[in-house]
């Protein structure tokens, strides 16, 4: 990496879990931006295509993202009351 950045950025410890985990899929949306910049490992592409393909066989098994996102920050919610 050409640049030393600091891990965690200065001021995310201090964020609530739910604030930090926004953050992480923002900076993932950025990345995800350019998918053509992304190594796959070839291993990992055939994990993603068997899954694509289970997806295929049995759309009505999945549960989009914001639904899924969405419970676990009411679990984490509840888990600090």
């Amino acid at each position: 990496m050409a640049n030393t950045l600091q891990i965690p950025p200065a001021g995310f410890e201090d964020l609530p879990v739910e604030d930090q985990v926004d953050y992480v899929q923002a900076l993932w949306n950025k990345i995800a931006e350019r998918p053509d910049r992304l190594p796959i490992a070839d291993d990992t592409r055939d994990m993603l295509e068997q899954r694509l393909s289970a997806h295929r066989a049995s759309p009505n098994d999945a549960r989009p993202w914001d639904e899924v996102r969405e419970e676990i920050q009411a679990a984490l919610r509840t888990r600090r009351k």
